[in-house]
């Protein structure tokens, strides 16, 4: 019986041979190891959850790739929800991890507050924020500094001479949107510029790249003067404004220069290419899951790693004629 916990658990103690051997005879009779007995005997689980806002965005699915990436290296399997930006499908699939007795739970929050998440941690689930600081807590988070990353499109569109800028957002007050809106009217200020009087903020409800377009693009053109530049909350919604402003008759970037967020894949195969803000995603996902397996540790301390987001200059935006 030992030997054959050592190939299942510590297979490095066994000698090859034997644990051929061993497998061999696993195959034979069918055994399959009974994940939620060994957790009745203080084995931790294999399983990780992952709680993001939306699957279906490309940047959260290479975050997810890199955690699964990490995940994998160590044994465990990951476990993917979709909240749609909704807290109370957030609460539920909360609850229904921790009832699986998950490893832990690494998460890019919806509710504005983390109670919840620091009382599961207190309960023996890990947790680790996705895209959103401590703020003081004892978690561990990962982030990539997103006022940096909103003053970097700022600054671009000021260098190239645009002055009233629309921001389109997600509808719910997530944290990253509200940081990323914040260095953008940080470089209006050290600009000189009233941010107030420059920069219009517009929010839409879906995350359909239809809607976006139709809710947007509304937003956009009832403003007077017409924004010269749109920044874009993420590279999701740039696609929406591109389509939006396409069927307008409106030229990218004659006309209005668009900026996005992310630098997802599809970014640099737009017409025009999409000038964007880009965040290391895959490394974003592998660090998360690194902090939450240090969980069980000896002396683990908590801590938060921030990234630098760089910005990436395409023909989307161009020098404003005045």
């Amino acid at each position: 019986m030992s030997t054959v916990s050592n190939v299942l658990n510590k297979p490095q103690l066994v000698a090859h041979s034997t644990r051929h051997r061993v497998r061999d005879a696993m195959d034979q009779v069918g055994y399959v190891r009974n994940g939620a007995a060994r957790q009745l005997r203080g084995a931790p689980s294999s399983v990780v959850g992952c709680v993001l806002l939306d699957t279906s965005n490309a940047y959260f699915a290479t975050v997810a790739r890199g955690i699964e990436d990490c995940l994998a290296d160590d044994g465990c399997m990951l476990v993917q929800c979709s909240t749609d930006m909704q807290e109370r499908r957030e609460e539920r699939y909360l609850r229904l991890l921790e009832e699986q007795g998950v490893r832990g739970v690494i998460i890019s929050p919806v509710a504005p507050g983390l109670p919840e998440l620091v009382r599961l941690g207190e309960r023996g689930i890990p947790v680790v924020l996705l895209d959103h600081p401590r703020d003081g807590t004892d978690l561990c988070a990962v982030t990539v500094d997103n006022v940096a990353g909103g003053a970097l499109a700022a600054r671009h569109l000021l260098a190239a001479g645009q002055r009233n800028i629309a921001f389109v957002r997600s509808g719910p007050p997530l944290r990253t949107i509200s940081d990323r809106l914040a260095g953008v009217r940080d470089a209006f200020y050290d600009h000189g510029l009233d941010p107030d009087a420059h920069v219009a903020e517009i929010a839409v409800r879906s995350t359909a790249t239809s809607a976006i377009a139709e809710e947007a693009i509304a937003g956009i053109l009832g403003r007077s003067p017409r924004p010269d530049a749109v920044i874009c909350c993420n590279d999701a919604a740039a696609l929406g404004v591109y389509r939006g402003l396409r069927e307008r008759g409106i030229a990218i970037p004659d006309d209005i220069s668009v900026v996005g967020y992310d630098d997802v894949e599809f970014a640099a195969e737009l017409s025009p290419a999409l000038t964007t803000v880009r965040q290391p995603a895959y490394e974003v996902g592998y660090a998360a899951a690194r902090l939450l397996l240090s969980e069980e540790q000896t002396g683990h301390r908590h801590e938060q790693v921030t990234f630098l987001p760089e910005l990436v200059e395409r023909d989307s935006t161009a020098p404003r004629l005045r």
